[in-house]
């Protein structure tokens, strides 16, 4: 899957791939980086639904978009978090500066 871009007013979903690893994260830094450019953006939410595999690239691809909106803390969501996922944002330290939804939060809703 390739990631997919949403803009929705001022928010801006992606939906991230399969494996995000270094050039799968350079591609989307630069595709939202054109979006923001052309479109005011408050919001990123970012998908893990079909995400299996991330290295330390997505993780910079995270806080990099974070730095890119102003660093508020409403800036940037996860959701569709998978457990494996959600440690690797846990131990990243990610965790502290965006909301995250698990898959199993997401089942209940």
């Amino acid at each position: 899957m390739n990631p997919l871009f949403q803009t929705e007013g001022a928010c801006l979903t992606i939906m991230l791939p399969k494996e995000l690893d270094h050039p799968a994260s350079d591609m989307i830094r630069k595709e939202s980086d054109k979006i923001m450019s052309r479109t005011y953006i408050r919001t990123i939410v970012f998908d893990f639904a079909e995400t299996t595999f991330m290295d330390s690239s997505g993780i910079g691809l995270i806080m990099g978009r974070y730095r890119a909106l102003g660093m508020r803390g409403d800036c940037i969501r996860a959701v569709h978090v998978s457990s494996h996922i959600d440690k690797l944002l846990h131990l990243s330290g990610v965790h502290k500066y965006m909301p995250i939804q698990c898959e199993a939060e997401m089942i209940g809703e």
